[in-house]
């Protein structure tokens, strides 16, 4: 949702000289090869969190925990989607014109420093259990809080973790302090990163028709507060939270303190992603070995992000990349399941809320029962 720039605010908020807007033109002029550099790793740190995370979708259903359960989109969400952003876009540009920016930056961060924590913790969950070393003991914890009484009583907090996750916890703390303290940007992308593969692994469309009005919305969002006004490069290059990411262009010459970034914003990784997971889910649900129409739409992907890469280096102008991924990701697959006839059997997948699979298990159990 926020555009693919060059030259963007370094993230300890100062910026760089510009004589343009959008800050195209800056006091620094980067070599090819780090001009090359920045885009590619761009391009791969925004492939990272949709593979695994489209992957880590498939059984996020599972989870015991309430946290970690899904979040599914209806078509009525997705069409009120970009309104919402909208509103939410053009309230931080007036927030910032009209106070501080330090202030509002401070509070943010904090907000950031818890999320970002969690985030990167539940990221790391997986891999932890994998190293964790057999010999120590994993002691099982739980966290319950409830409201009322008897009968009446009722479940508020019901996380249940163990020594992994504590262990996950102690490292994103280090880092969200890190990020707090320095806002280094290797820091800001670690953040970034857990927000973007959460967002895809968490956040599930019911149907490919929902994802068609949710991304068909934001194209038009993106566009029109990208090429319509300054409101959204504005926001950008002021707002000091890990909501971006990004990777300096200057680093072969600057080494770790490099400042002249390109970034790409979090919402272009994970509304495609969200799509790209629910085709993954779709491919699963055929009983096929092959996964089709994620492989696909992720080929798409890096097409439409490499397109809008490349039209904002030629034309120097921030670009939304939306206008871009959206044609791509929606299109592939359509085309796909045109021509092998399962266009109508793709339109008709519907996914169900955790509640009503739930209730579906147990309607089946009871079935059984009898």
């Amino acid at each position: 949702m926020a555009d693919v720039e060059q030259n963007a605010a370094v993230p300890d908020g100062s910026s760089n000289e510009s004589d343009a807007v959008n800050g195209t033109v800056g006091r620094f002029v980067s070599s090819a090869e780090g001009t090359a550099l920045a885009y590619g790793s761009l391009l791969l740190m925004a492939l990272l969190p949709i593979f695994f995370g489209a992957l880590r979708s498939v059984g996020c259903s599972k989870n015991k925990n309430a946290s970690d359960m899904p979040e599914t989109i209806t078509s009525r969400d997705a069409a009120r989607f970009p309104i919402i952003a909208s509103c939410t876009l053009f309230g931080l540009y007036l927030f910032f014109k009209i106070f501080s920016q330090e202030y509002i930056n401070l509070l943010l961060s904090m907000y950031f420093f818890v999320l970002g924590i969690l985030a990167l913790s539940h990221t790391m969950s997986p891999f932890m259990c994998r190293v964790f070393p057999a010999n120590v003991p994993n002691k099982q914890y739980q966290l319950l809080f409830t409201q009322g009484s008897g009968e009446s009583k009722e479940e508020i907090v019901n996380y249940e973790f163990d020594t992994k996750d504590l262990i996950c916890l102690g490292i994103s703390s280090v880092v969200g302090v890190w990020y707090v303290l320095k806002k280094h940007w290797i820091a800001n992308n670690l953040f970034g990163l857990a927000f973007a593969l959460n967002g895809v692994e968490l956040l599930h469309l019911n149907n490919v028709s929902t994802g068609c009005i949710l991304l068909g919305g934001l194209f038009v969002y993106d566009v029109f507060w990208v090429f319509g006004t300054n409101v959204m490069v504005t926001v950008a290059k002021s707002f000091e939270a890990p909501i971006k990411l990004v990777f300096p262009q200057d680093l072969l010459e600057k080494g770790l303190d490099a400042s002249n970034f390109a970034m790409l914003g979090l919402g272009d990784i994970v509304i495609p992603g969200i799509f790209i997971a629910l085709l993954l889910r779709f491919d699963v649900s055929l009983k096929k070995n092959t996964r089709t129409y994620f492989y696909t739409s992720f080929l798409a992907y890096i097409f439409g992000l490499g397109l809008t890469i490349f039209v904002m280096h030629t034309f120097k102008h921030a670009q939304p990349a939306l206008l871009y991924l959206v044609p791509a990701c929606i299109g592939f697959p359509v085309l796909l399941a045109l021509f092998k006839g399962e266009l109508t059997e793709m339109f008709r997948y519907e996914e169900s809320s955790p509640e009503e699979a739930s209730s579906k298990e147990e309607i089946t159990e009871s079935d059984k029962d009898k």
